[in-house]
């Protein structure tokens, strides 16, 4: 992505902004600085997981204009002037998001540390066909690991 080098500035300092969860944020810190720092400290947003810190286990998943990145590697410079929903967000006016209320319904997780991170894939899944066969369910959570195994029950879910 290209960055208006205009927005950015010094440590510390207001990088522009993004819209998080429908309100507008200030980007503070290093341009490279990773959202998920921001989320987690600066904002209070724990849904968001800290997981392998690598990008392959999906735990840290967000959208970003509505598609599923991994916020330990994308950078504040990236998120510049867009909107970011995590699973806090995902829910409207206090009412779950229907993939939220089927994952629920399907109990599909033990531990839960995977879950929002499914959530929101499967979220951007359905904003982009809300009837998907079973390899583009697969495919669309295929970068997040579940470590409990509940894949069949998180499928059935979406």
């Amino acid at each position: 992505m290209k960055v208006d080098a205009g927005h950015l500035s010094g440590r510390g300092r207001s990088l522009s902004s993004a819209v998080v969860n429908g309100t507008a944020r200030e980007l503070n810190g290093s341009p490279s600085r990773s959202l998920l720092a921001l989320l987690r400290a600066d904002l209070g947003l724990t849904g968001v997981k800290p997981g392998c810190g690598e990008g392959e286990c999906g735990a840290c998943t967000v959208l970003v204009d509505g598609a599923p990145v991994l916020a330990c590697q994308t950078r504040l410079a990236d998120v510049a002037g867009r909107s970011v929903t995590t699973i806090e967000g995902l829910a409207v006016h206090g009412r779950l998001h229907p993939v939220q209320l089927a994952l629920a319904d399907e109990q599909a997780s033990q531990c839960g540390y995977c879950t929002p991170g499914m959530a929101l894939r499967a979220a951007a899944l359905l904003a982009a066909g809300p009837e998907p066969d079973d390899a583009q369910i697969h495919a669309a959570l295929e970068p997040n690991v579940c470590r409990c195994g509940c894949y069949p029950r998180i499928t059935r879910a979406e």
